[in-house]
């Protein structure tokens, strides 16, 4: 792990390889250790840089207004790299997203495994679906909503728990009780969304884009990755990965590292 001065905030990263650089941005359920099947894959071609984003893992988060997207292009910065392809996962897909429209000049690919997106808002399948496999859930208990987000995301709503790996479910969990830790110190923080945000500015992403998402995730997720590549002009549509829910690039990692050494300039 090193640690780098970021628009006012220590930001930790692990760093590998050479070539063309590649950033790989974590889901919001998780942090740079989610990647760990991708790093040693990618850096036989690529420089690879993998962040905490600001308050997460081992990164600082200063009481000081700031935009994920910002961070990202000030890590370039900060490093010496004058453009950069964004792989991310669930939230990190949509600060990757949010990053390329901010900063257009600075981003040479998209890779979006599950994303999110900007201004996106979850249909009622959704939600009726986390009533289904969840129900309440006391917000002030961490193991409780750690172990609830693993059951919807990790494994997935319509995925028997007893189909996953324990390890990674035992994994995931880890990561997300630091992870709500880290959204709680969030919300006390200003953190500037994109303007308009990107939901209706696929679009504007005219850079090679990759979508796709786990078979076993929420079907808004696959939706999203469905409207990304009809939007788009130069996006893939993959299909989606069997046997893999939200963390698909920890999941499988072998598909997915395929699909990036394909695709990635």
């Amino acid at each position: 792990m090193a640690k780098i001065e970021v628009n006012g905030a220590t930001l930790a990263y692990d760093e590998a390889g050479t070539g063309s650089p590649v950033v790989l941005l974590h889901a919001g359920i998780a942090d740079r250790r989610m990647w760990r099947g991708q790093l040693p894959a990618l850096a036989d071609r690529h420089r690879v840089i993998v962040p905490d984003l600001r308050g997460y893992g081992d990164s600082e988060l200063p009481p000081t207004p700031f935009a994920h997207h910002d961070d990202v292009v000030g890590l370039l910065d900060a490093l010496g790299i004058e453009r950069a392809a964004l792989v991310g996962c669930s939230f990190g897909g949509a600060v990757a997203i949010d990053t390329a429209l901010a900063h257009p000049d600075r981003i040479t690919a998209l890779a979006l495994l599950g994303a999110a997106v900007s201004g996106n808002a979850w249909s009622d399948e959704a939600n009726d679906l986390w009533d289904e496999v969840i129900g309440e859930i006391d917000p002030e208990d961490l193991d409780a909503n750690a172990a609830a987000e693993v059951r919807f995301w990790v494994v997935g709503p319509r995925r028997d728990p007893k189909e996953v790996d324990p390890n990674l479910t035992a994994f995931a969990f880890a990561m997300d009780l630091r992870a709500l830790a880290a959204e709680r110190a969030l919300s006390a923080v200003e953190v500037a969304e994109l303007d308009p945000p990107a939901i209706d500015r696929l679009a504007e992403l005219r850079i090679p884009v990759l979508a796709t998402a786990g078979a076993a995730d929420l079907p808004d997720v696959s939706r999203l990755a469905d409207r990304i590549a009809a939007e788009a002009p130069e996006a893939v549509r993959l299909p989606d990965v069997p046997d893999a829910a939200h963390l698909l690039p920890l999941e499988r990692p072998a598909p997915v590292n395929n699909a990036l050494l394909t695709f990635l300039p």
